[in-house]
């Protein structure tokens, strides 16, 4: 059964997604959906609340104008914490594609174990969709998210696994965890 914590963070996501009226790339469905299931997959793993809470909450700096400040006072200093380093921190002045990539990746390989196993959730639920909805973008996407890869081994073992299978990267994957 989900703890206050989750169904406090679910409702906020909820409602920060839908002010911007933000959807479903390639589906039109409600975007909270995306985290729902990203929180569904961390749950499948030993985790958190404050996780789980972070997994559904994962976007919502990025995507909508709520702050990593506002996640502290509503959630507390752990879940804020998880949710910058799920956050991406480039913007686009840094440069092309490529260069905002490269410094995403830099803050996600600095992050804790757990920030990492909630982004391997997240990359496990967007390869899902972009594989399947848009084939072309897929090969920039893959190879993308096979250099992420390299930088999650510290992340739950089992999804990182799932996550590598799904790019047909070789598992030669960290220590069961």
């Amino acid at each position: 059964m989900p703890s206050d914590l989750e169904r406090r963070a679910l409702a906020f996501a909820t409602q920060a997604h839908e002010s911007i009226d933000q959807r479903r790339k390639y589906t039109n469905e409600p975007y909270i959906v995306h985290p729902t299931a990203v929180a569904e997959i961390v749950r499948g793993v030993p985790h958190t609340d404050e996780m789980i809470a972070a997994a559904y909450l994962h976007d919502v700096v990025e995507d909508t104008p709520v702050t990593i400040a506002e996640i502290e006072v509503e959630f507390g200093r752990t879940v804020a914490e998880l949710v910058g380093w799920l956050t991406d921190v480039s913007v686009p002045s840094d440069g092309n594609r490529a260069a905002r990539k490269a410094r995403d990746l830099a803050h996600t390989a600095a992050a804790p174990a757990q920030a990492k196993t909630i982004k391997l959730a997240d990359l496990i639920d967007n390869t899902r969709t972009i594989e399947r909805y848009d084939p072309g973008f897929w090969r920039v996407y893959r190879v993308e998210k096979i250099r992420l890869l390299e930088v999650l081994k510290q992340g739950n073992a089992t999804l990182w696994r799932r996550a590598a299978e799904q790019c047909s990267m070789p598992s030669d994957s960290p220590a069961k965890s």
